[in-house]
């Protein structure tokens, strides 16, 4: 089932959609994974067991299931929505665009998301199935690289150990119908003097390479435009994450965007083919609607992203489909529009 989709009546379907619909309302992870664990512990099952349990109170006794979730899939198995179900789809069940819809169809990929690696909250074949089951033709796996310690960013250990993970769950999607692949990426730091923070022999091994300033948000305008255009004209640099660092709402607080000279930062981004990234995610919007009007007029390639954290926030892309919309942008400046091999050619550029 697609955790996307309404609910189809089954018990595990009603947990993994109540997981879902947290992680799109940001949900602290830990209150997520116990649906998720619940979830699995009865797909093993056969479902008259699961009934049988549902009946005499036993679902508790089985590993990964408590008495909230026993109350779900109770509810489930007697042919009920369960009320937690339905509390979550009030809350969560609509995302809050009003259009974007064409555009979004037109999507075939998201450049920007992050596993349990780092700072996301689920392991990377969940991310991969949730992709699959979005519609997805890939998803770039984009953890954090090393300076961003408190994300848990990856070394350059780390990072070689991943890109063997992200071979053996494209080898095992391999044998699913479709053609979904999952790529190998980064969200690598921009460090104060416009470098990366990821050795260049890393950085050659990977597919796509999004760059995102972390740290020092406030600097003044000039050694920020500095720094930023010194990583744009870093030739292993594809998209320029997140430009302002703005946070507009959400349990994080607000922060104001950072300050640079936008114009000469885009100019950059058209020459060298990098591609601005529209964030969908609702916290953050960036970048601001002037500044997305002036990427469009300086010829800028987009990326719209979810940077999702867990596999319910991959569809935050509706969300940024919407603002490229309004902005009137042309998809086929949007670079996951673009088929898979047409991507790799240009990140490989």
């Amino acid at each position: 089932m697609n955790p996307g989709d309404p609910y189809d009546g089954s018990p595990v379907a009603a947990l993994r959609r109540i997981a879902f619909l947290l992680e799109r309302g940001r949900a602290d992870t830990y209150k997520v994974q116990a649906f998720r664990k619940a979830a699995g512990a009865i797909l093993p099952l056969p479902a008259e067991e699961v009934a049988q349990r549902a009946s005499d109170g036993t679902l508790t006794d089985l590993a990964g299931v408590g008495a909230s979730t026993a109350r779900v899939i109770s509810d489930a198995v007697a042919g009920r929505v369960p009320a937690r179900l339905a509390e979550a789809e009030q809350e969560y069940g609509a995302l809050p665009a009003a259009g974007g819809e064409q555009l979004r169809s037109a999507l075939r990929g998201d450049l920007h998301s992050h596993s349990d690696w780092s700072d996301g909250g689920s392991p990377i074949e969940e991310m991969a199935m949730t992709a699959i089951e979005l519609g997805h033709d890939y998803l770039v796996l984009t953890d954090h690289s090393p300076r961003l310690t408190i994300a848990r960013g990856l070394s350059a250990e780390r990072l070689t150990r991943q890109l063997d993970v992200v071979e053996a769950v494209n080898a095992h999607l391999g044998a699913l119908p479709g053609d979904f692949r999952l790529l190998k990426g980064i969200e690598v730091d921009i460090l104060e003097d416009g470098g990366l923070d990821q050795t260049e022999e890393m950085l050659s091994r990977l597919e796509v390479r999004v760059a995102s300033v972390h740290s020092k948000l406030r600097s003044e305008s000039g050694p920020m435009t500095r720094r930023m255009i010194g990583a744009i004209r870093n030739p292993w640099t594809n998209v320029l994450g997140h430009c302002t660092g703005r946070l507009v709402t959400g349990n994080r607080g607000k922060r104001p965007p950072s300050q640079f000279d936008a114009r000469a930062v885009f100019e950059e981004c058209a020459e060298h083919g990098v591609a601005v990234e529209i964030n969908s995610r609702p916290e953050r919007r960036d970048p601001p609607s002037e500044l997305l009007a002036l990427a469009r007029d300086l010829g800028c390639l987009f990326s719209i992203d979810s940077d999702a954290h867990a596999p319910g926030q991959l569809d935050f892309l509706q969300l940024g489909c919407e603002r490229a919309e309004a902005a009137g942008i042309e998809p086929d400046r949007i670079v996951n529009t673009w088929p898979v091999e047409r991507l790799l050619e240009w990140a490989a550029r």
